[in-house]
């Protein structure tokens, strides 16, 4: 596939199964996400890297966090957020590891590890897997954070649910790019 058919085919996939991509094919991934842009070469990207046991501890740590944000929650929420790791055979966290800069803000520094995640997702479409990026409250949440070992200068930005799509394909809707676009 080339660049520009990855672009313009790659949609999120929420029904995703095994098999996931083999330790070469995610050294290759890996390996795009570092070629984000990266201002003062500061590298804020860090990953992990969650399957088999491990997503029984993230999902441990969804429903403690859960459960710490609301200590009357509905108990098929709960589950909800128990059961949300098990949604692809593989997950991977997207931490922004941030660092004082007299020149590249914060901000900046978390818009590279997202184009990071962007990179993953297009390498991962591209070699033949399905994935989607998957934020809300258990993303931006320092119990999650600190459950995972994070420190007070990394932030999870969101999680990569990785696999094999099952199901059938999104339809990707047609958008009209003046819709999007303005010119002076």
């Amino acid at each position: 596939m080339n660049t520009l058919d990855a672009l313009l085919t790659r949609n999120s996939s929420p029904r995703l199964t095994n098999p996931i991509p083999s330790k070469e094919q995610l050294e290759i991934a890996y390996k795009c996400a570092l070629r984000a842009p990266d201002h003062a070469w500061i590298r804020p990207w860090k990953f992990i890297q969650i399957s088999d046991q491990g997503l029984d501890k993230l999902s441990v740590a969804f429903t403690n966090t859960a459960k710490k944000l609301d200590s009357n929650i509905d108990p098929q929420i709960l589950e909800k957020y128990k059961n949300a790791p098990y949604r692809a055979p593989l997950v991977i966290v997207l931490v922004s590891d941030t660092k004082e800069h007299p020149k590249v803000p914060v901000i900046e520094q978390q818009l590279s590890t997202a184009a990071a995640g962007q990179n993953m997702l297009l390498a991962f479409h591209d070699m033949g897997f399905a994935g989607i990026w998957r934020t809300g409250k258990l993303a931006f949440n320092k119990n999650v954070q600190k459950s995972l070992g994070l420190d007070e200068n990394q932030e999870i930005l969101g999680y990569l649910y990785i696999g094999t799509e099952i199901g059938t394909k999104k339809k990707i809707p047609s958008l009209d790019i003046d819709d999007f676009v303005s010119y002076l």
